[in-house]
């Protein structure tokens, strides 16, 4: 770190009396205003109660009161997709509901180092309104009726996150035809074992996905109808897709619709809703099959979180293949919140696609509400990180303090408006400057990401915990709570139950808290898996008139009934010596090291220490190389020299005593890896999971040659 200069310790001296000046005569001011006791209560307050317990078991359920939707729901039966979107509509018909922004044209714009790149020339968000989307929904189920397609017969929705992905599948759900939901990201292989394991006849794909078709249709026999979304701007091109696969545009169908006479097929509550694809980081892809019931009741147990409120905006570009996704659009929805869709090509100002001096979609947009992974947030965290390093000495310093002074205050109670509306002002402006809460699931995210983001977006981050088994509900952050590393409390719809397990050293009478692995029983928790009866058997259980699955996390609940997320059974590696190694406990901390695009952690039994495959960042291995005297230009070489791994080793190592990692938990040896992971590669799943045993595999050699 560069040393501050004698004027610039001066100035940061002078800044630190102004601030305890100011905090010591706006104090009371504060305290009258703020009520600090009542948000400390409210920290503190329970979340839920341990109903019963046996020698291996202790059960949780939530003591959250439920909201009047949630009542209104049970009340007036609302209990299928489809009354939901009904309810919506009567509710909110004229209001806007989703958003795309207009593509006007496509550009080349040149680039500081000569090289042509294409940017977006974009316009102001087009807005359907609930009646509008309504109707195109509808539109679109009877014109799949007037193609010959069934109730009750699947259709796979194989798209990127867009307003014609979500209405379309409105539109199945209206005729009760179960969606197939496919990453935008999975290889032919994934594509072709979901398309034919639920034996489809539609698939309803993009326009830039389609070409993918042309490979995929001679391994899919069952395929005779392919629905395009359009491109906005390029021209649709129908030829090379075979004669016996009909291929429409999008607005061909909903044409048909319009013209049509068929009325709609209702689902029932026990109907298939959805059959969505997991990611696949331990094998192949599984179909969960969740029933309508399933998805309304994960939703239900959401509004009893927080309170929304009438000019709340949403921005949408996680993938709707993914569960998280899936469900927050459903609940925005249901209580009539816009929702403006984005990419992340074109999400900020900076992004890829966006032309110098024009607006990305969060700055057009304004949300303020988003969700997210931790993927996506590590990246934001780390940019804001380099963006600080990368600056003089004394704008560091005045950040840290800035950043030492809100956290100190917001631990006690109150908020820091000034702070706010000046020093992380442009941080803030990055995704719009509005931003109420964001969402984070799929993954656990690092506790000194969560804390620098909620400190800098000003903003709560609120941590949940769910899986695609589960409708993606199970616990939840709400806005009161403070703390870090938790995922909140149980939701209302489920009882979440640890479960010792031995082998790992977890139970339920571990002192201060209780730990085991994580059962989740609950009128959200999936069917089961798709034509897989006995992985069913394995993981799905009935108990007491519950329909409960074995999740194979590990976690933890806290006096107050937060759940933690501590270990998983699958990652857990006993070394030599006897101790616990938890892999992906390691790579979620060593992964927000500006150094890490990405790393496995693999550990031998048989050995003293785990070491770590490395996919580097290429500007900051450069630099780390420059700042030792090794001037080489390409990934590879850098990659490929000896000296490098030895320094990013150390590097690491020194992050990882920064984040309190047991000595026998630190890699001590690592490998360099030049090649990006991507679902292509086979090596990550659709949403950026690792594929453990695939990279383990693939490097077989490198891991054999740090241990000899």
């Amino acid at each position: 770190m560069t040393s501050l200069k004698p004027m610039e310790s001066a100035i940061l001296l002078l800044i630190r009396c102004i601030i305890s000046i100011y905090t010591f005569v706006t104090w009371p001011v504060y305290f009258v205003l703020q009520k600090p006791w009542k948000i400390r209560a409210n920290r503190s307050r329970l979340r839920a109660v341990s109903l019963t317990h046996g020698d291996d078991f202790i059960l949780y359920r939530s003591v959250t009161e439920i909201s009047d939707v949630h009542a209104r729901f049970l009340q007036d039966k609302i209990d299928t997709m489809e009354k939901v979107f009904r309810f919506a509509v009567r509710q909110h018909g004229q209001k806007c509901a989703l958003g795309t922004r207009e593509i006007l044209a496509e550009e080349d714009e040149m680039q500081p180092n000569g090289r042509m790149f294409k940017k977006f020339l974009l316009g102001d968000f087009q807005w359907r309104t609930f009646t509008q989307t309504d109707s195109e929904a509808e539109s679109f189920g009877r014109g799949l009726r007037e193609l010959g397609l069934r109730s009750r017969e699947n259709v796979v929705v194989f798209a990127e996150t867009r307003a014609e992905w979500l209405i379309s599948a409105n539109g199945c759900m209206k005729q009760n035809m179960p969606i197939v939901t496919l990453y935008a990201t999975l290889g032919d292989d994934a594509i072709i074992h979901g398309i034919n394991e639920t034996e489809v006849s539609c698939v309803i794909t993009s326009q830039e996905l389609l070409p993918k078709f042309k490979n995929i249709l001679p391994c899919t026999p069952n395929v005779t109808l392919l629905i395009v979304m359009e491109d906005p701007l390029k021209p649709l091109d129908l030829n090379g897709y075979g004669d016996t696969v009909a291929v429409l545009p999008y607005q061909e169908v909903i044409r048909l619709g319009d013209l049509s006479s068929k009325s709609g097929c209702l689902p029932k509550p026990d109907d298939t809703a959805i059959i969505m694809y997991t990611s696949g980081s331990t094998g192949s892809p599984k179909g969960v099959i969740m029933s309508h019931q399933n998805v309304v009741n994960a939703m239900l147990g959401y509004t009893n979180v927080t309170t929304f409120y009438e000019n709340d905006v949403y921005m949408a570009y996680l993938p709707l293949a993914h569960v998280l996704e899936l469900i927050s659009e459903s609940i925005w929805m249901l209580f009539g919140i816009p929702i403006g869709y984005s990419t992340p090509l074109t999400m900020t100002d900076k992004s890829s696609k966006i032309k110098r001096g024009s607006q990305g979609d969060a700055s057009v947009l304004r949300p303020t509400i988003i969700a997210s992974v931790p993927l996506v947030l590590d990246r934001i965290h780390k940019s804001i990180q380099e963006k600080i390093e990368g600056g003089p000495a004394i704008t560091k310093a005045v950040f840290n303090l800035a950043m030492e002074y809100k956290n100190e205050w917001t631990d006690r109670g109150y908020e820091t408006p000034i702070i706010n509306t000046t020093l992380f002002k442009p941080i803030r402006a990055l995704l719009g400057g509005r931003l109420r809460f964001v969402l984070s699931g799929g993954a656990p995210l690092a506790p000194e990401t969560h804390k620098s983001l909620k400190t800098t977006l000003c903003c709560p981050v609120l941590q949940g915990y769910g899986l695609t088994e589960t409708c993606a509900a199970t616990t939840v952050m709400d806005p009161d709570d403070n703390s870090l590393g938790m995922t909140g409390g149980p939701l209302t719809c489920c009882d979440v139950k640890l479960v010792s397990w031995e082998e790992g050293n977890y139970r339920i009478k571990d002192w201060p808290n209780p730990r085991g692995e994580i059962h989740i029983g609950g009128t959200n928790v999936a069917v089961g898996y798709y034509k897989q009866p006995e992985k069913t058997k394995e993981e799905f259980y009935e108990e007491n008139g519950r329909h409960w699955f074995r999740t194979g996390d590990i976690g933890e609940f806290t006096q107050e009934g937060f759940l933690q997320i501590i270990d998983r059974k699958k990652d857990l590696v006993k070394l030599q010596y006897g101790e616990y190694v938890s892999l992906g406990k390691v790579e979620t901390q060593l992964k927000i090291n500006p150094l890490v695009e990405n790393i496995c952690i693999y550990a031998d039994p048989t050995k003293l220490f785990p070491v770590a495959l490395l996919v580097p960042n290429f500007d900051h291995l450069k630099s780390l190389a420059e700042k030792n005297g090794i001037e080489l230009n390409t990934i590879e070489e850098l990659c490929s020299h000896p000296e490098m791994a030895k320094l990013v080793l150390g590097e690491l190592q020194k992050h990882a005593v920064k984040c309190r990692l047991q000595k026998f938990e630190i890699p001590q040896a690592l490998t360099l890896i030049p090649d990006i992971w991507t679902p292509d590669s086979g090596l990550v799943t659709a949403a950026f999971k690792l594929k453990r045993k695939t990279v383990q595999d693939r490097y077989k050699a490198s891991i054999d040659r740090m241990y000899s």
